[in-house]
């Protein structure tokens, strides 16, 4: 993706992006082509190629935007199960389309990309995560939190969302405290 700043070039690729995204509404992904997503915008070809190499390309953007959305979220809160549960709720759409379409592993791979660079380079005041993972190695401790809770954002999209983020949370909190009770036999 072509990373301009100019106005114009912002414009095009936010509708361009608009375009694939209502497209994914209609048509499964891998049949849509870059000449439909030129179709749905006012927009020519060779500005579509400006700003982007394919429709890849855009879905990936656009998940980039998403997936720095949620760790400013995160980096804003000391809450990490209320944020991610807010961030699926508030990208619902996006979810949806995702997994309609066989594509929530994309954001997966994003997620696994950039968490954990961000919980060794961010300030441990801002990290959610320094107090969870005090001395530990971050590395792991990260990827058990993305698969995890990856898992369960997954299950919850499957089932129409219907669930409300804070019964999902209730339910994971009462299981790590039922994790931390002694094993009984």
């Amino acid at each position: 993706m072509n990373k301009s700043t100019n106005p114009s070039a912002v414009r095009s690729k936010k509708e361009i992006t608009e375009a694939l995204l209502k497209l994914m509404k209609k048509y499964p992904y891998n049949e849509i082509s870059v000449k439909q997503i030129v179709l749905e915008t006012d927009l020519v070809r060779k500005t579509f190629y400006r700003n982007f190499s394919s429709k890849d390309d855009v879905l990936n953007s656009y998940i980039d935007i998403k997936a720095g959305e949620y760790v400013e979220a995160l980096m804003d809160r000391t809450d990490p199960l209320t944020v991610i549960f807010e961030y699926c709720d508030r990208n619902r759409e996006l979810l949806e389309l995702l997994e309609k379409n066989g594509l929530m592993h994309l954001l997966l791979i994003r997620l696994n990309e950039i968490l954990p660079e961000v919980s060794r380079t961010t300030d441990r005041e801002r990290n959610p995560f320094s107090k969870l993972i005090g001395d530990l190695d971050p590395d792991y401790i990260v990827a058990f939190n993305v698969g995890a809770i990856w898992n369960i954002a997954t299950l919850w999209v499957k089932r129409g969302m219907k669930d409300s983020p804070e019964t999902i949370r209730n339910t994971i909190e009462q299981y790590l405290k039922n994790l931390s009770q002694p094993f009984r036999q």
